[in-house]
This record gives C-alpha cells, structure tokens and sequence, in this order.
C-alpha cells in the first residue's frame, strides 16, 4: 500500500490524549493519526500553558527528524505528515519505559549530582524512567523493570542500544545546524511485534542550547519563564528544515 493512499485515512475517535499530543483512530486498524497540541506542560502537569503554534512548529521539527532517522536505518512509527498539526503513524502498544540520554550536565541531573549545568560529560549518560505520572516519572534500573514485570529486558536492552545509535545521529544532526543536543527524552513501541522508535522528537522532548551562545531553545524556556517561547521554538524549526 503506498504512503499517497495511506494518507486519505480517515480521522475516527480519539483514542487517548496525552499533555501534548492526542491519538486518534484510522480506518486501517494498524495506523494512527498523532495529533499535536499547543498545550504545555511542566514538572508533571503543575505548570499549565499554551505556546502559539507549537502544535504545527513540533509537528514539522519531529517530522523532519523521524524521516531522518528512518532513512538513517532506526525503525520508528512515523509514516507521513497530513496537514499543519497530524501526522500518520503505525499504532504501538507503548512500553511504559522512557529512555533518557544526556550529553550535558542540565536539569535533574545538576540537581542530583551537585554538578554546574553546562558540564559536558565525557560519555553520555543514559538513563531509565517509569512512565506513571501518579508516581512523577521516576527514574529506575533493570532490576526495577525484572522485578516489577514493567517490560521485557531484551527490549530494554534494545531500547538503550538504540538510544546511543539516535544519540550519535542526532548529535551530528544539530550540530551541523548550530545546536548543542543537551539532552532528550524516547519513548519505544511495539507494532506487530517489532519493536519501533515512537511519540516524538522536538523542543518538548529535546534540551537544544545554541552552539555559539548557549541560549536555551527549547521547552526551559516555559519551564523557567524565560520568555520568547514561541520564538525559541520557531528557530529550531527553521534550523531543523533546512
């Protein structure tokens, strides 16, 4: 089936809605339309806004950067964009495990290791989290996903080799565009039993400092009340394009 028919699917009931994103239902069982909010969110839904167009900026950032991994060999959801704010992507059953990688000292991690934020580390450091935001996200290990049954290891092994692979991918992709990847948060799916990259890629889910100044150009910006939010978000999309 080509990607030209696939993107006459029709829009069905929603199926969830997340702080940033909604999915909804196709009329081909296997794909789903991914949705992008302009709502915003921090530290777990306490903190509630909304950026102009950042709906339609995250839609084309992780759009273009989905296609570049796909076409960089990383297996993802991400099918094809249909308009300003959906995109068409295969249905995953979502493994409630995000995989964080960190280049550079920031955020959660200067707090907990009493670190100033912009240290690069000399590897980069990779990190599990439980998806439950009744318990904040918290952050786990492989004993922690064996001991509780939350996923299969062998996936969770996958997952964090994967990561390193979008890492090293990635970080040449910003870099050659001016921007400093800090760090960034994955999220894995499995669709027919293959274990797939999904949700998305942006400023929401990515820290991007510029190269040159170390101006911060993503969701901190609405986190710390920086101001020029909006403005941050359209820079990365214009950089991310071209």
């Amino acid at each position: 089936m080509s990607v030209k028919h696939l993107t006459r699917v029709n829009r069905l009931k929603m199926l969830y809605e997340g702080k940033a994103k909604s999915i909804y239902a196709t009329d081909e069982a296997e794909l789903v339309i991914q949705h992008f909010k302009d709502d915003a969110t921090a530290f777990n839904g306490e903190k509630k806004g909304e950026i102009a167009n950042k709906g339609a900026m995250n839609n084309q950032i992780s759009a273009r950067i989905f296609f570049f991994l796909n076409e960089s060999g990383i297996k993802t959801h991400y099918i094809a964009t249909l308009n300003e704010n959906d995109q068409l992507v295969k249905k995953l059953a979502i493994i409630p495990v995000e995989v964080v990688v960190r280049n550079v000292v920031a955020g959660s991690l200067a707090k907990r290791m009493g670190k100033e934020e912009g240290t690069e580390l000399d590897d980069p450091v990779v990190e599990l989290y439980y998806k439950d935001d009744s318990l904040g996200d918290p952050m786990i290990n492989r004993f922690h996903v064996n001991s509780f049954k939350i996923a299969d290891l062998e996936h969770i092994r996958v997952m964090e080799v994967e990561a390193q692979r979008i890492n090293n991918l990635l970080w040449s992709f910003f870099d050659e565009r001016g921007l400093l990847l800090v760090d960034f948060k994955l999220e894995f799916g499995l669709h027919q039993g293959q274990l797939l990259l999904g949700d998305e890629i942006s400023p929401d889910t990515c820290r991007l400092w510029d190269k040159e100044t170390g101006e911060k150009l993503d969701k901190d910006r609405f986190r710390r009340d920086l101001g020029k939010v909006e403005e941050s978000y359209k820079e990365v999309m214009d950089r991310v394009m071209k």
